[in-house]
């Protein structure tokens, strides 16, 4: 048995899990609308993040050549307070090194980077992205849910992401027929008090059509 076979073989409802990120091009396999690249964030880090006051958790939205991620988030940590250090250095080089992987993956010159602190129900409602794929991960807080949708209905089970995840999801612009019918949603957290970063990666293939 192939690993491909292996990956899939594991796989649930539709949604791949790979081990490593070389297998993350198996959302090109008809039968996968997701890919779930399984790992565990570092304790340290991960209680470091954690451990931070809500108001200096970065913030951004910017569409960039995935080589130049590393030099721009380095610039809003220190717009946004964070103070330097391994455990910061380790957040950016790990969005900058998704960033490169999935533009490789989706042949993208250019990505859209969208990390953002969320305390309230945002998109909370399923759904698809009307876009290609998408890569979310979330380093802080409840990850991604996500579920299958039978005749346009809320899925009945629903699966949690786990924190510092990275998770690839096929838009309604990806050539998929028939729909799988793999809705996600960010977790309904108002009123809780919880805090979460998450990073959103979209492919740019036209920079000129986003301005």
């Amino acid at each position: 048995m192939t690993l491909m076979q292996n990956v899939l073989q594991n796989s649930e409802i539709g949604v791949c899990v790979t081990q490593v990120p070389e297998n993350l091009n198996i959302l090109a396999t008809q039968d996968c609308a997701a890919v779930i690249w399984q790992r565990r964030p570092l304790p340290a880090f991960q209680a470091w993040i954690d451990g931070l006051g809500s108001a200096v958790l970065p913030s951004t939205r910017q569409i960039l050549k995935p080589q130049d991620v590393d030099t721009v988030l380095s610039q809003v940590c220190d717009t946004s307070s964070v103070l330097d250090g391994s455990h910061w250095r380790h957040l950016i080089e790990d969005i900058a090194e998704l960033s490169k992987l999935f533009c490789n993956l989706m042949a993208a010159p250019y990505v859209r980077v969208r990390l953002e602190p969320i305390t309230s129900n945002a998109c909370c409602k399923f759904h698809i992205d009307a876009i290609t794929a998408r890569l979310v991960c979330t380093y802080r807080g409840t990850g991604t849910q996500y579920g299958i949708s039978h005749d346009g209905a809320e899925p009945e089970r629903i699966f949690t992401v786990l924190t510092g995840t990275p998770i690839l999801l096929r838009g309604t612009l990806w050539p998929e027929q028939p729909r799988s019918g793999l809705l996600h949603r960010s977790p309904p957290i108002e009123g809780s008090g919880e805090t979460r970063l998450v990073l959103v990666l979209d492919p740019i293939f036209d920079l000129e059509e986003e301005i």
